[in-house]
Parts: C-alpha cells; structure tokens; sequence
C-alpha cells in the first residue's frame, strides 16, 4: 500500500468491515473522529472517519476544528463525534488541531444541516455563516471552559407569533418590544436571539437591552463590530456566560444555551437574505430552528411580509395586532396627493414633484418640530434623459447610467455611477440631442430645493453613504433615502413619502409590497394625529396608498397573498431558480427528473450574458424536488463534471423576479 493510499479518508457508507487497522500512534479510547470537510464541493457534503492521533486525544473533541488530509491536499473540517468502531479499510491521522475548542455545538450542526437541505447547498457553506472568523488569541481566554449540555427539546413549543408594531419610537415602537419580550424570556431563565436587518438597529436596540438586563447578559454580533469583539461574544454564547444574542444576519445561528425565544425584526427587509450561497434567509433559518428546538418564535415589524401573513393564514402563527382603534390612534394623519379630493385643491398635484398639500404639511409641520423627507435615491440627479425623445442616457464605455453631479449643475458634463467617468459634451445616442432634463431627483438636489423653499431651516442629510443616526427634537428637514431615516426621540411632526411613483415604476415582482414596508416604516417614525402628526404620501397607486392611509399593512398582504396564490406566485408556492451560462446549465437541467405536470420557465436574459430558468412547485413537493436537485449537483461533481459549480442555484429568492 503507498502512503498515498494510506492517506485516503474513508467514507462513512463505503461497504467495508467492520474495524480498520489503526494508524501507529492512534488514540487508545475512541480512536476514530467523523469529520465534515470545510468545502463547498457538493460530493463531499458528508461526513468522513479518520483516526485520532495520540498527543491529540484531548484535543480532538466534537465541535473543534482540525487539518486533514484529502485526495493529497490538506483541507480544514469540523469534527461531529468520536467513536471506537469505523466501517472503513484504511484510515489517515488527523494532522493538526485548529481550535480545540467545541465551537460548533451539535444543535449548531443539525441546523446548518437543516438549512442546506433545505436550499439545496452545501453544510460547509452554511456553517460559514455561523461561525465568524476565528481570532486565535480570543481562545486563550477560554482555555478550560465547558461548554453546557444540550438541552433536550421541549415538549411544547414557546409562542409563535407576527406582532405589528405601532410605531418605531416610544413605548409603543418595535424597540420596545423587543425589550420587553427578551426581558420577560430573561427573566423565566431562557436565552434569546434577537435578529435585526442592519447595524443602525443594533445600535438602537443594544444600549435597551443592557439597560434592563446588565451589559454582561448581552452579547452583539454583527459583521461591523470586528472580527475580535465578534468572536469573543460568540465565545462567550458558546460557553454559557450570556444567554440573550442581538445582531444582524448570522446572529440567528447563536450559539444560545437554553434558547426559549427567537425574534426577527423587519424579516421583509432585503439584508436578511444571505448574498453568498446557499442564499439563505434569516426568517426561514429561524422558523427552521424553531422547529427543531422547540423555542418560540416572534415576528415583529411596522409592517407585513407575505411569507409571515401565510403562516398566519394557516394558522401556524398567531396574529398579535392592536385593536383598529388602538391603530388609528397610534396613527399619524396620511394624506394621499393623488385622491380626487387633493386633485381637485390642486389640479396641479400629479405633475409636481411636492404637490401644495405637501408643502402646506411641510410648513405647518416646522413649526412643531422636524420634517422628514423620504426620498427615492441618493445623489443630486441620479439619473439623466434627452431633453428631445425623452430617452435614458447611458454610460458610452459601460453602458451604465449618467448621472448629473452637483458640482457640474450648470455645465455640460454628465457623469457615469458605475464607472466613474466623467463625459464632456455628451449627447443622446437616439436623436443626437446635446440638452438633457432630469430623469430622477436625488437627495442632494432634493435638499437644495427645500433649503431654498424653507429659509433659515436647518437642513440634515441621510443616505447610505452618510447615515445620521439621530436628530434633536426641534424644527428641522431631514432628507433621507430608504432605510437610512434617522430617529427622532419624540417622533418627527411630519413626513413627506416623495417619489412614489418613480419608486414603484421599478421592475420587478416584490416592488410594490417593498415600497409600501418603506412607507410604513417611515410614517412610523411620525407622531400620532392626535399629536398633529402627518403624512402625505405622492404615488398615484390607490391599493398602496389606500393600505398606508387606513393603516391596514395585514390587510394589504392577505390580499396580496390570494393575488400571489391565484397566479401560481410565490410566497403562495416554492420557487426555485438556476441562472448561469447555457453550457452550465442546460446539462444539469436535463438530468433533473420534475414531477408529472412541472417544468421550467425560460430561459430569461440575466446578468451579463448569463441566462435565468425558474420553476414553480407547490410545498408538498419541495422536499422531493430539492433533493432531486442535490443528487444531481453531488452525481455531477463527484464526476468531475463541474456539473452546477458555476450556477446560482437558488431556492425561494424572489430577485430572481426582477427584470
């Protein structure tokens, strides 16, 4: 036998006996270790047996990190268990120790396991997620820690629940009730995860928690903080030293010991879904360890995605909403400038960018306190078209879009957003046209506009690339783009929804419910009317601002809901899409075998010279589906095929929607 073949591991499911010749040097008690290689080939998602070597025994612990050798190649694995027999001919020692500490916890595995199986990845590339980057000093100060028992899973489930917020300040804000449910959990002696869509909210909600629970029960972890504080809080959730997580996306794989509660704020907000494959998204991986572990679950949000209203529908989730006249006196006064009552005030409203009910409400609202201004996109004129044929005017050497820079306001100079290059007598490619108008309104110009329409007002900035945080309780514009809004401590008086209609003339099949969660989460930042607080939103989509000027964000997405279900659309059914280049593709589509009566849809235009195949399925079929899928990326690669290696195979991402 050459060494080479003495260093093969073996699989678990090889047809071999039942014990293997050790390795010279291997440990006396449990000698073997499974190990899952840290590798996103899908043929070798599964466990493999290697021996433990003997100056290693105390290292080599279920949860630790080690070095191996495969086909040749030293990889990194997680090692899931130790055992005294193996199935396999010929075992290879294990090479080095990584972390000796258990930090993968065996509830951690069976949940990213989960979260493959279910959007047809690779476990590796989920546990990515999961556990940050490692910071080897941190893991001195850990050095002869325990990690707790497991706990059993419950008999009974804890509450799962959609709570609608009232507002998002105050002591009927969404803050609030994260605090007061984590407080409660804390209190009965459980952990909890609290999952947030950005760092703007962790930093709202963190200095809350450590107020009523202690600095030392909280542990944050979100990309933004460091890889060192990251890891230590994570640590820190691994050994049991806290019990209540706060963070962004990967927080809800928290290591938490005695995990009574999830909660999810804002799952409809795009940051919740996970950029790198398998695309996996926070409310799905909580409703999947929720399931398995038996703790409650909480959706909370100022508005209502369609995913949490068919929970609701089928009765897997309870609806916590106030009462109608709790909500309207929550409420702000909304103002929609396209209702026939405003048309007829100002027959000029549906071509003026702020229609006079606006300004009027701008004004009045001044005199109270800030005004926020939402607006639909960063920069000054972020998007330019011919004067003459009205056309959209593109970048010659990229083909992105011109924008108009502040700085160039009154010259002939167009700039590129996605190259950067500046363009000096520019003209359109359709008609040769040299004027241009513009085609959208920035924050930048916005807040040109309404400094010069407010004298003397102090007006405040917020965008992606300048978020502000908070703003004093005194009169005051705030100009921001989605997402970015700052807080205001008593609630802005007013607030003015711009853009609406440029907003929702977006492609795309979740557009509108987006913008609408926009709107609600801006008006709930507004005082209630009867504090004289007011809204007015411009769009001329009457079921969007119907739904915004009855409060109704439920009611909106149960309709939208049967709509989707009517029309074969997902939430109402699965989705899966495959987008790649046709070489790629086109094999791996043909070896799927599709249930009687399904097949896909396309191929679409995608990115670059990509090309997009999507295809519906109903619940009952995902499993069968899925895994069919997987057997055919894990037959392909096993064969050296590249069979699906350079396709996004996604499940259930809706972008995939958009054109």
């Amino acid at each position: 036998m050459s060494q080479h073949d003495a260093e093969q591991p073996a699989l678990l499911d090889s047809p071999a006996p039942s014990s293997a010749a050790l390795p010279v040097g291997s440990a006396g008690a449990d000698p073997i270790a499974t190990v899952l290689l840290e590798s996103g080939v899908a043929h070798l998602d599964r466990p493999f047996d290697y021996a433990v070597p003997a100056d290693l025994d105390e290292q080599v612990m279920a949860g630790a990190r080690v070095k191996v050798l495969f086909s040749g190649r030293e990889m990194t694995g997680w090692v899931l268990q130790r055992s005294a027999t193996t199935e396999a001919h010929r075992l290879a020692l294990i090479r080095k120790v990584v972390t000796p500490l258990p930090l993968l916890a065996p509830e951690a595995l069976d949940l990213c396991s989960r979260v493959a199986e279910r959007y047809a990845g690779v476990t590796a590339d989920v546990i990515r997620a999961a556990v940050p980057q490692r910071v080897a000093r941190v893991e001195k100060e850990f050095a002869g820690h325990s990690a707790p028992a497991t706990a059993s899973k419950p008999e009974r489930s804890g509450p799962r629940e959609a709570m609608l917020a009232l507002k998002s300040y105050g002591p009927q804000g969404w803050p609030q009730l994260v605090v007061s449910a984590v407080q409660e959990t804390w209190q009965a002696g459980g952990g909890a995860v609290v999952v947030l869509p950005d760092q703007r909210d962790v930093d709202q909600i963190l200095p809350l928690l450590e107020a009523e629970l202690g600095a030392e029960a909280v542990a944050a972890l979100s990309a933004s903080m460091g890889p060192t504080p990251r890891y230590r809080n994570y640590l820190r959730l691994r050994f049991g030293q806290v019990q209540v997580a706060v963070g962004t996306r990967s927080a809800v794989f928290a290591p938490v010991a005695g995990l009574s509660r999830i909660i999810v704020v804002d799952d409809d907000d795009p940051s919740h879904q996970e950029p790198r494959a398998p695309y996996q998204h926070t409310r799905e991986v909580a409703l999947l360890r929720s399931v398995a572990t038996g703790a409650g679950i909480q959706f909370i949000s100022t508005h209502r995605s369609l995913e949490v209203q068919r929970l609701v529908e089928r009765g897997w989730l309870t609806e916590r909403v106030s009462e109608r006249s709790t909500r309207n006196s929550a409420a702000p006064l909304v103002t929609a400038s396209s209702d026939s009552y405003q048309q007829e005030r100002d027959p000029d409203a549906r071509r003026a960018r702020l229609p006079q009910v606006a300004y009027r409400t701008a004004r009045e609202g001044l005199q109270r306190g800030p005004v926020l201004i939402q607006v639909g996109r960063a920069g000054f004129i972020p998007a330019v078209r011919c004067q003459r044929c009205r056309s959209r005017q593109e970048c010659p050497e990229c083909h992105g879009p011109l924008t108009l820079p502040g700085h160039f306001e009154q010259s002939d100079t167009l700039r590129c957003r996605w190259c950067g290059l500046h363009q000096r007598g520019h003209h359109c490619a359709e008609c040769g046209n040299g004027s241009f108008r513009a085609g959208a309104v920035g924050a930048d110009r916005t807040a040109q506009e309404l400094g010069r329409a407010f004298p003397n007002i102090p007006v405040i900035s917020s965008t992606g690339d300048h978020p502000v945080a908070e703003v004093r309780d005194r009169p005051a514009l705030v100009i921001s783009t989605p997402g970015v809004e700052p807080a205001a401590q008593s609630g802005y008086a007013a607030a003015l929804l711009l853009d609406g209609d440029a907003q929702l003339s977006r492609e795309g099949l979740d557009v509108p419910r987006r913008v609408l969660a926009r709107w609600f989460r801006a008006a709930s930042l507004v005082r209630p009317r009867g504090e004289q607080g007011a809204v007015v939103v411009t769009a001329e989509d009457p079921e969007l601002t119907g739904a915004l000027v009855r409060w109704d964000p439920a009611g909106y997405a149960r309709r939208e809901l049967y709509r989707r279900l009517e029309l074969n659309l997902p939430p109402a059914v699965r989705m899966l899409s495959i987008t790649g280049h046709p070489a790629e593709a086109e094999p791996l589509l043909r070896q799927i075998r599709l249930p009687a009566g399904l097949d896909w849809v396309g191929p679409a235009p995608a990115e670059q010279d990509a090309q997009r195949w999507l295809l519906f399925f109903g619940f009952a079929q995902a499993a069968e589906l899925i895994a069919e899928v997987s057997r055919v990326r894990r037959s392909g690669s096993a064969q050296h095929s590249g069979s699906g290696r350079a396709l996004r195979i996604a499940v259930d991402d809706t972008t995939a929607l958009q054109v």
